[in-house]
């Protein structure tokens, strides 16, 4: 008996994602993890830095994995998720910093291991609206489990110290019985089609034709989530300095509005659904007109704190609008067979704008001749609200051009 659609099964499906960002719970644990090593600012964030390098190189390597080994789609995303279990559980045990390295990078192999899979699994057992609306919750489910497992680890840390801070990667055993029970053998999806629905349109594809190879649009698809990462990660970094300057250098407050800025991008996520199945590929233009408003708001703001503060909260919620529409298109632009490979591709794209998110806004300072310091952090955000506004116009020519012929 298919029970795909029961709640209880969707939530199997959403809970590897509750964990994947779980890389960012041991932020709150820095500086003791610092102090109790004896290793510098920069060594100590390259804990938290490690796994992201990490899903870069095994979301290309896990495709090719499961085609030489013949492992399915399931059982690859619970073998990601277990060694995500034991590698996290590592700095529980040890006080070497290069062993703790070592177990951080091989817990982000293990996200990057299923991490592909875990999104085009949904993309193969739902369709049309339900689709859409398993993509969105995908997208909140993580920025939930981010901030459960950042409280929870921090909750851990005041009361057992950084070690036991460690212990919230116990949850992917949880989360891996709970997926192995309720989400179905995927041997069966060979069989399932999946339809085109009306984003197919608006790229001008012709639903009749059956789809044999990968469309050119994946990889611009790919750039725009590496240039989306890059401000939302941007944001969230550069906010902190400009809240002591425009505070003072005592101020500590930074952590909760970052928190909160969470809740605006799990709204996003939990409202994809709907906003999309309203205005389809419409949802593009309000993500990005939003995410542009956002930081128009942040970068202009100068010395009103609320205003920022306006502005950083509102981030969130466009780019959890805009990120599964990229999800969402793709059973559009690739074969079946080569969804894991295409949604891989997508997920380098928001690895990489992460990873380099602080290089870019470097240089973004520096060609704007602005400080690295003071409000001169806010100068790349209106540049970056110019962009979005300028991609939004580029697709809205391209998707009429296409329509015109």
């Amino acid at each position: 008996m298919n029970t795909k659609h029961s709640m209880i099964t969707k939530l199997a499906f959403l809970s590897v994602s509750f964990v994947v960002t779980s890389a960012y719970a041991i932020q709150g644990s820095l500086p003791q993890l610092k102090a109790a090593l004896g290793i510098s600012q920069t060594q100590s964030e390259y804990l938290v830095t490690t796994p992201s390098f990490a899903v870069m190189i095994f979301v290309v390597l896990s495709p090719l994995i499961q085609e030489w080994f013949h492992i399915s789609d399931k059982k690859i995303i619970m073998a990601g998720v277990g060694i995500v279990g034991v590698a996290g559980l590592v700095p529980f045990f040890v006080n070497n910093y290069l062993t703790i390295l070592i177990s951080r990078l091989i817990l982000g192999a293990g996200f990057g291991l299923y991490n592909s899979q875990a999104i085009s699994l949904i993309s193969v057992w739902y369709d049309g609206t339900e689709r859409a609306q398993m993509l969105g919750w995908r997208a909140a489910a993580e920025q939930i489990g981010q901030a459960c497992t950042l409280s929870i680890a921090g909750l851990i840390l005041s009361v057992a110290g950084w070690h036991a801070s460690f212990l919230v990667y116990a949850l992917a055993f949880i989360v891996l019985v709970f997926f192995a029970m309720r989400v179905p053998e995927d041997t069966a999806s060979e069989d399932v089609d999946i339809d085109e629905d009306s984003l197919a349109d608006e790229l001008g594809e012709d639903e009749t034709k059956e789809i044999t190879k990968i469309s050119p649009v994946v990889y611009l698809l790919v750039f725009f989530a590496f240039l989306l990462v890059v401000d939302y990660v941007g944001m969230e970094n550069r906010f902190p300095g400009l809240a002591v300057t425009i505070k003072d250098s005592h101020y500590t407050g930074s952590s909760m509005f970052l928190s909160l800025m969470l809740i605006g991008a799990t709204l996003g996520g939990i409202c994809y659904g709907a906003i999309q199945k309203r205005l389809g590929f419409g949802t593009v233009y309000l993500g990005l007109g939003l995410m542009a408003l956002s930081n128009f708001l942040f970068g202009f703001a100068g010395h009103n704190f609320v205003l920022m503060v306006i502005g950083l909260l509102l981030i969130g919620f466009p780019l959890q609008l805009v990120s599964p529409l990229i999800f969402n298109l793709l059973p559009d632009l690739a074969p079946a067979n080569r969804q894991p490979l295409v949604t891989s591709l997508c997920l380098i794209g928001f690895n990489f704008g992460s990873f380099f998110s602080p290089t870019i806004a470097e240089w973004t300072n520096h060609l704007l001749g602005q400080p690295l310091a003071g409000m001169g952090l806010a100068a790349p955000f209106p540049i970056y609200g110019i962009v979005l506004l300028i991609i939004a116009l580029i697709i809205f020519v391209a998707t009429r051009r296409s329509a015109q012929h």
